[in-house]
Protein backbone atom coordinates (compact mmCIF):
# COMPACT_ATOMS: atom_id res chain seq x y z
CA UNK A 1 0.00 0.00 0.00
CA UNK A 2 1.12 3.56 -0.70
CA UNK A 3 2.35 5.06 2.62
CA UNK A 4 0.93 8.59 2.32
CA UNK A 5 2.48 10.82 4.98
CA UNK A 6 -0.92 12.28 5.92
CA UNK A 7 -2.19 8.85 6.97
CA UNK A 8 1.13 7.88 8.59
CA UNK A 9 1.05 11.05 10.69
CA UNK A 10 -2.65 10.57 11.44
CA UNK A 11 -2.26 7.09 12.91
CA UNK A 12 0.84 8.08 14.90
CA UNK A 13 -0.49 11.37 16.29
CA UNK A 14 -4.01 10.23 17.13
CA UNK A 15 -2.74 7.01 18.68
CA UNK A 16 -0.45 8.93 21.04
CA UNK A 17 -3.07 11.62 21.67
CA UNK A 18 -5.86 9.20 22.52
CA UNK A 19 -3.51 7.14 24.67
CA UNK A 20 -2.51 10.24 26.63
CA UNK A 21 -6.13 11.44 26.90
CA UNK A 22 -7.35 8.11 28.27
CA UNK A 23 -4.61 8.00 30.91
CA UNK A 24 -5.23 11.61 31.93
CA UNK A 25 -8.97 10.99 32.17
CA UNK A 26 -8.57 7.95 34.41
CA UNK A 27 -5.59 8.92 36.57
CA UNK A 28 -6.48 12.58 37.12
CA UNK A 29 -10.10 11.70 37.80
CA UNK A 30 -9.00 9.21 40.46
CA UNK A 31 -6.70 11.71 42.14
CA UNK A 32 -3.38 10.19 41.03
CA UNK A 33 -2.50 13.40 39.17
CA UNK A 34 -2.76 16.73 41.01
CA UNK A 35 -5.28 19.26 39.59
CA UNK A 36 -2.54 21.77 38.81
CA UNK A 37 -3.48 24.48 36.27
CA UNK A 38 -0.35 24.38 34.14
CA UNK A 39 -0.14 20.60 34.26
CA UNK A 40 -3.76 20.29 33.12
CA UNK A 41 -3.35 22.93 30.41
CA UNK A 42 -0.20 21.31 29.06
CA UNK A 43 -1.47 17.74 29.28
CA UNK A 44 -4.90 18.36 27.77
CA UNK A 45 -3.43 20.75 25.21
CA UNK A 46 -0.91 18.11 24.11
CA UNK A 47 -3.48 15.31 23.95
CA UNK A 48 -6.16 17.28 22.10
CA UNK A 49 -3.52 18.96 19.93
CA UNK A 50 -2.16 15.61 18.73
CA UNK A 51 -5.66 14.29 18.10
CA UNK A 52 -6.78 17.40 16.20
CA UNK A 53 -3.60 17.55 14.12
CA UNK A 54 -3.95 13.88 13.22
CA UNK A 55 -7.61 14.18 12.24
CA UNK A 56 -6.93 17.26 10.09
CA UNK A 57 -4.05 15.44 8.44
CA UNK A 58 -6.25 12.46 7.55
CA UNK A 59 -8.81 14.78 5.93
CA UNK A 60 -6.06 16.04 3.62
CA UNK A 61 -5.71 12.52 2.18
CA UNK A 62 -9.30 12.56 0.91
CA UNK A 63 -9.93 13.28 -2.74
CA UNK A 64 -12.68 15.77 -1.80
CA UNK A 65 -12.01 16.91 1.79
CA UNK A 66 -15.01 19.24 1.71
CA UNK A 67 -17.26 16.18 1.54
CA UNK A 68 -15.73 14.48 4.58
CA UNK A 69 -18.85 15.24 6.63
CA UNK A 70 -20.83 12.79 4.50
CA UNK A 71 -18.83 9.86 5.84
CA UNK A 72 -20.57 10.20 9.21
CA UNK A 73 -23.82 8.89 7.72
CA UNK A 74 -22.41 5.41 6.99
CA UNK A 75 -21.75 4.40 10.61
CA UNK A 76 -23.94 1.30 10.33
CA UNK A 77 -21.60 -0.41 7.86
CA UNK A 78 -18.31 1.52 7.73
CA UNK A 79 -15.54 1.43 10.34
CA UNK A 80 -14.21 4.66 8.86
CA UNK A 81 -17.54 6.33 9.54
CA UNK A 82 -17.65 4.87 13.06
CA UNK A 83 -14.18 6.26 13.68
CA UNK A 84 -15.37 9.72 12.65
CA UNK A 85 -18.42 9.52 14.90
CA UNK A 86 -16.39 8.21 17.86
CA UNK A 87 -13.67 10.84 17.45
CA UNK A 88 -16.14 13.73 17.39
CA UNK A 89 -18.18 12.29 20.28
CA UNK A 90 -15.02 11.96 22.39
CA UNK A 91 -14.35 15.68 22.14
CA UNK A 92 -17.48 16.43 24.20
CA UNK A 93 -16.48 14.74 27.49
CA UNK A 94 -12.83 15.61 26.82
CA UNK A 95 -13.77 19.29 26.55
CA UNK A 96 -15.81 19.17 29.76
CA UNK A 97 -12.97 17.38 31.53
CA UNK A 98 -10.48 19.99 30.32
CA UNK A 99 -12.73 22.86 31.43
CA UNK A 100 -13.23 21.32 34.86
CA UNK A 101 -9.51 20.73 35.33
CA UNK A 102 -8.06 23.91 33.83
CA UNK A 103 -10.79 26.49 34.45
CA UNK A 104 -12.40 25.21 37.66
CA UNK A 105 -9.28 23.64 39.13
CA UNK A 106 -10.89 20.32 40.04
CA UNK A 107 -10.73 16.73 38.80
CA UNK A 108 -13.30 15.15 41.11
CA UNK A 109 -17.09 14.78 40.96
CA UNK A 110 -18.63 15.36 37.54
CA UNK A 111 -15.20 16.26 36.17
CA UNK A 112 -13.98 12.75 37.04
CA UNK A 113 -17.01 11.27 35.27
CA UNK A 114 -16.26 13.37 32.20
CA UNK A 115 -12.65 12.18 32.32
CA UNK A 116 -13.75 8.55 32.48
CA UNK A 117 -16.13 9.04 29.54
CA UNK A 118 -13.33 10.72 27.59
CA UNK A 119 -11.07 7.74 28.32
CA UNK A 120 -13.74 5.30 27.12
CA UNK A 121 -14.28 7.37 23.98
CA UNK A 122 -10.53 7.47 23.32
CA UNK A 123 -10.21 3.68 23.57
CA UNK A 124 -13.30 3.20 21.38
CA UNK A 125 -11.89 5.52 18.73
CA UNK A 126 -8.56 3.68 18.64
CA UNK A 127 -10.50 0.42 18.26
CA UNK A 128 -12.44 1.77 15.28
CA UNK A 129 -9.21 2.98 13.68
CA UNK A 130 -7.65 -0.45 14.09
CA UNK A 131 -10.75 -2.14 12.68
CA UNK A 132 -10.57 -0.03 9.52
CA UNK A 133 -7.46 -1.99 8.62
CA UNK A 134 -8.18 -5.29 10.36
CA UNK A 135 -11.48 -5.64 8.45
CA UNK A 136 -9.86 -5.41 4.99
CA UNK A 137 -9.78 -9.01 3.74
CA UNK A 138 -7.91 -8.20 0.49
CA UNK A 139 -4.84 -7.17 2.56
CA UNK A 140 -3.68 -10.28 4.40
CA UNK A 141 -1.00 -8.43 6.41
CA UNK A 142 -3.74 -6.34 8.04
CA UNK A 143 -6.56 -8.87 8.20
CA UNK A 144 -5.02 -10.72 11.14
CA UNK A 145 -5.28 -11.05 14.91
CA UNK A 146 -2.27 -8.75 15.35
CA UNK A 147 -3.68 -5.51 13.92
CA UNK A 148 -6.31 -4.37 16.42
CA UNK A 149 -4.33 -5.29 19.58
CA UNK A 150 -1.31 -3.61 17.99
CA UNK A 151 -3.19 -0.33 17.66
CA UNK A 152 -4.29 -0.51 21.29
CA UNK A 153 -0.84 -1.46 22.59
CA UNK A 154 0.96 1.27 20.64
CA UNK A 155 -1.60 3.87 21.72
CA UNK A 156 -1.20 2.92 25.38
CA UNK A 157 2.59 2.76 25.00
CA UNK A 158 3.07 6.18 23.38
CA UNK A 159 0.46 7.75 25.64
CA UNK A 160 2.10 6.40 28.78
CA UNK A 161 5.60 7.49 27.71
CA UNK A 162 4.22 10.96 26.95
CA UNK A 163 2.45 11.14 30.31
CA UNK A 164 5.59 10.06 32.12
CA UNK A 165 7.58 12.79 30.35
CA UNK A 166 4.88 15.33 31.21
CA UNK A 167 4.76 14.44 34.91
CA UNK A 168 8.55 14.26 35.15
CA UNK A 169 8.72 17.71 33.62
CA UNK A 170 6.47 19.04 36.37
CA UNK A 171 8.46 17.12 39.02
CA UNK A 172 5.46 14.98 40.01
CA UNK A 173 6.47 11.76 38.28
CA UNK A 174 6.40 8.37 39.95
CA UNK A 175 8.39 5.18 39.61
CA UNK A 176 5.12 3.29 39.10
CA UNK A 177 4.27 5.25 35.97
CA UNK A 178 7.87 5.05 34.82
CA UNK A 179 7.78 1.27 35.18
CA UNK A 180 4.46 1.10 33.31
CA UNK A 181 5.93 3.11 30.43
CA UNK A 182 8.92 0.79 30.28
CA UNK A 183 6.81 -2.38 30.40
CA UNK A 184 4.48 -1.09 27.67
CA UNK A 185 7.48 -0.24 25.50
CA UNK A 186 8.84 -3.77 25.90
CA UNK A 187 5.37 -5.19 25.20
CA UNK A 188 5.05 -3.07 22.07
CA UNK A 189 8.47 -4.23 20.89
CA UNK A 190 7.55 -7.87 21.38
CA UNK A 191 4.20 -7.41 19.64
CA UNK A 192 5.86 -5.72 16.64
CA UNK A 193 8.41 -8.54 16.33
CA UNK A 194 5.61 -11.12 16.49
CA UNK A 195 3.65 -9.22 13.83
CA UNK A 196 6.63 -9.08 11.49
CA UNK A 197 7.30 -12.78 12.01
CA UNK A 198 3.68 -13.60 11.19
CA UNK A 199 3.65 -11.44 8.06
CA UNK A 200 6.98 -12.79 6.80
CA UNK A 201 5.68 -16.36 7.05
CA UNK A 202 2.30 -15.49 5.60
CA UNK A 203 1.22 -17.60 2.66
CA UNK A 204 -1.43 -15.80 0.64
CA UNK A 205 -3.72 -18.40 -0.95
CA UNK A 206 -4.94 -16.10 -3.72
CA UNK A 207 -2.95 -16.18 -6.97
CA UNK A 208 -3.58 -15.15 -10.53
CA UNK A 209 -4.74 -18.73 -11.15
CA UNK A 210 -7.33 -18.74 -8.38
CA UNK A 211 -8.44 -15.20 -9.21
CA UNK A 212 -9.18 -16.11 -12.84
CA UNK A 213 -10.35 -19.65 -12.15
CA UNK A 214 -7.87 -21.05 -14.69
CA UNK A 215 -6.32 -24.30 -13.50
CA UNK A 216 -3.13 -25.79 -14.84
CA UNK A 217 0.04 -23.92 -15.67
CA UNK A 218 0.81 -20.42 -14.49
CA UNK A 219 -1.38 -17.48 -15.37
CA UNK A 220 0.59 -14.34 -16.11
CA UNK A 221 -0.21 -10.92 -17.50
CA UNK A 222 0.98 -10.26 -21.05
CA UNK A 223 0.13 -6.55 -20.94
CA UNK A 224 -1.34 -4.12 -18.48
CA UNK A 225 -5.05 -3.40 -18.94
CA UNK A 226 -4.18 0.28 -19.53
CA UNK A 227 -1.20 2.34 -20.65
CA UNK A 228 -0.78 4.66 -17.65
CA UNK A 229 -0.81 4.32 -13.88
CA UNK A 230 -4.22 4.68 -12.28
CA UNK A 231 -5.55 5.19 -8.76
CA UNK A 232 -5.26 1.49 -7.86
CA UNK A 233 -1.58 1.33 -8.74
CA UNK A 234 -0.82 4.62 -7.04
CA UNK A 235 -2.54 3.72 -3.77
CA UNK A 236 -2.21 -0.08 -3.66
CA UNK A 237 0.68 -1.05 -5.92
CA UNK A 238 3.53 0.37 -3.84
CA UNK A 239 6.60 -1.84 -3.61
CA UNK A 240 9.52 -1.56 -1.19
CA UNK A 241 12.91 -3.24 -1.69
CA UNK A 242 13.72 -5.93 0.86
CA UNK A 243 17.01 -4.26 1.89
CA UNK A 244 15.17 -1.01 2.57
CA UNK A 245 12.54 -2.86 4.56
CA UNK A 246 15.18 -4.54 6.72
CA UNK A 247 16.95 -1.25 7.38
CA UNK A 248 13.71 0.55 8.29
CA UNK A 249 12.76 -2.28 10.64
CA UNK A 250 16.08 -1.81 12.40
CA UNK A 251 15.51 1.94 12.67
CA UNK A 252 12.02 1.28 14.06
CA UNK A 253 13.34 -1.04 16.74
CA UNK A 254 16.02 1.43 17.81
CA UNK A 255 13.93 4.61 17.84
CA UNK A 256 10.53 3.30 18.92
CA UNK A 257 11.58 0.66 21.43
CA UNK A 258 15.26 0.13 22.31
CA UNK A 259 16.33 3.76 22.80
CA UNK A 260 13.18 4.79 24.74
CA UNK A 261 13.57 1.72 26.97
CA UNK A 262 17.20 2.62 27.76
CA UNK A 263 16.26 6.24 28.46
CA UNK A 264 13.43 5.16 30.75
CA UNK A 265 15.76 2.83 32.63
CA UNK A 266 18.20 5.72 33.00
CA UNK A 267 15.39 7.89 34.40
CA UNK A 268 15.04 5.46 37.30
CA UNK A 269 18.59 6.14 38.44
CA UNK A 270 18.87 9.84 37.62
CA UNK A 271 17.75 12.66 39.93
CA UNK A 272 15.43 15.40 38.80
CA UNK A 273 15.77 17.29 36.41
CA UNK A 274 17.97 14.77 34.57
CA UNK A 275 15.23 12.15 34.86
CA UNK A 276 12.83 14.61 33.24
CA UNK A 277 15.21 15.24 30.34
CA UNK A 278 15.73 11.50 29.86
CA UNK A 279 11.96 10.91 29.89
CA UNK A 280 11.34 13.67 27.36
CA UNK A 281 14.01 12.31 25.03
CA UNK A 282 12.39 8.88 25.31
CA UNK A 283 9.03 10.32 24.23
CA UNK A 284 10.55 12.22 21.29
CA UNK A 285 12.53 9.20 20.07
CA UNK A 286 9.51 6.93 20.37
CA UNK A 287 7.22 9.20 18.36
CA UNK A 288 9.89 9.45 15.64
CA UNK A 289 10.24 5.67 15.62
CA UNK A 290 6.49 5.16 15.44
CA UNK A 291 6.37 7.34 12.32
CA UNK A 292 8.80 4.90 10.70
CA UNK A 293 6.83 1.91 12.02
CA UNK A 294 3.57 3.30 10.62
CA UNK A 295 5.25 3.94 7.24
CA UNK A 296 6.32 0.30 7.13
CA UNK A 297 2.83 -0.78 8.20
CA UNK A 298 1.49 0.62 4.94
CA UNK A 299 4.48 0.01 2.66
CA UNK A 300 4.77 -3.71 3.45
CA UNK A 301 1.05 -4.43 2.98
CA UNK A 302 0.11 -6.16 -0.28
CA UNK A 303 -3.35 -5.66 -1.79
CA UNK A 304 -4.82 -8.59 -3.75
CA UNK A 305 -5.78 -6.24 -6.60
CA UNK A 306 -2.11 -6.06 -7.64
CA UNK A 307 -2.49 -9.61 -9.02
CA UNK A 308 -4.52 -8.00 -11.79
CA UNK A 309 -1.35 -6.18 -12.86
CA UNK A 310 0.93 -9.21 -12.78
CA UNK A 311 2.50 -8.52 -9.38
Amino acid sequence: MHPAFSVVFFTTATGAGYGLLSLLGVLAGQGFIPPDFWLGLTGMGLALGLISAGLLSSAGHLGRPERAWRSFSQWRSSWLSREGVASVATFIPAGLFGIGWVVLGRTSGWVAVAGLLAAIGAVATVCTTGMIYASLKPIAQWHSRFTLPGYLIFSAMTGCVLLNALLQGFAVGSNTLLAAALLLTVLGWGWKLATWRYNDRLEIPTTANTATGLAGGTVRSMEWPHTEENYLLKEMGFRIARKHSVRLRQITQVLAFALPALLLVAAFALPWPYAAVSSMLAAIAQLAGMLVERWLFFAEAKHTVTLYYGR
